[in-house]
């Protein structure tokens, strides 16, 4: 039996039955006086039991391993693992699909900032079109990082927050007026007498469980500290506030500053 015949009698390439000798799972077949390789039956046995073992999802070293164990002993763990792995990753494109099918059935245009979850989608959508204020797009790009990092079981606890700081009109109407607050501070210095009015209005918008952790220091002159409007840091620590606000005008990163030491206070009181 030629390559190509062996080839199509188990339903792989030519290339394919190279590519196995070359990784050592199949054995060469021996030449014939003319230079032709000739293959046997256990050769068609063997290459059919690598092709379903790959079928199966087995990388090659672990076909290898296989078919070193004469006994076929290590077959059976092996795809038991391998079938406990698939039922994760089963579970895992079920959550996921299930996570799609809600942003889908959420009524108007996805956010910009998506995929997020429904809640936080609707939570945008109650913002209304702030496309306008540099601030209030950076809060929410933010606040779509929150959600994507922070772990599953203080996931709830961050929408319930969030919830609590933009769930009624008026708490809408204060973020607006933090974000336009601190988007007229954009060009200006810290000692910018704008700063104390955008720093009162900016705390009346931060939820206590959305400050930082007792200790994270908000240094002004970085621009660490929490983020605008109704998000901030959940437990972000200084580096990581520091990098995501280093860009953030001394008169932002001032009312900010400002704004967090008010909010913790209030919490501290």
């Amino acid at each position: 039996m030629r390559i190509g015949e062996l080839a199509d009698t188990v339903g792989v390439t030519t290339r394919t039955v190279r590519h196995y000798h070359h990784q050592g799972l199949l054995p060469e077949p021996e030449r014939m006086a003319n230079g032709y390789r000739t293959y046997t039956l256990r050769h068609v046995v063997v290459l059919a039991r690598i092709r379903r073992l790959t079928e199966l999802g087995l990388g090659l070293a672990e076909v290898r391993d296989v078919l070193a164990d004469e006994a076929g002993k290590d077959l059976t763990e092996v795809l038991e693992e391998l079938d406990a792995d698939l039922a994760r990753q089963e579970a895992a494109i079920r959550e996921r699909r299930a996570r799609l099918r809600a942003l889908l059935g959420t009524e108007g245009a996805l956010p910009p900032e998506g995929p997020v979850s429904e809640e936080l989608a609707e939570l945008f959508a109650g913002m209304g079109d702030v496309s306008g204020s540099p601030m209030a797009v950076r809060d929410r790009e933010m606040l779509a990082l929150l959600e994507s990092t922070v772990a599953p079981e203080d996931r709830e606890g961050l929408l319930a927050a969030l919830r609590d700081g933009l769930g009624s009109p008026e708490a809408v109407a204060r973020a607006h007026r933090a974000y336009a607050l601190l988007d007229e501070l954009a060009d200006a210095g810290a000692d910018d007498p704008r700063v104390v009015e955008a720093a009162r209005v900016l705390a009346d918008c931060v939820p206590v469980e959305l400050l930082p952790e007792e200790g994270v220091v908000l240094d002004s002159g970085t621009g660490s500290g929490a983020g605008s409007g109704a998000g901030s840091g959940a437990g972000a620590g200084a580096g990581f506030m520091g990098a995501l606000y280093a860009d953030f005008a001394p008169g932002q990163a001032e009312a900010i500053r400002q704004a967090m030491e008010i909010a913790s206070r209030r919490r501290r009181s």
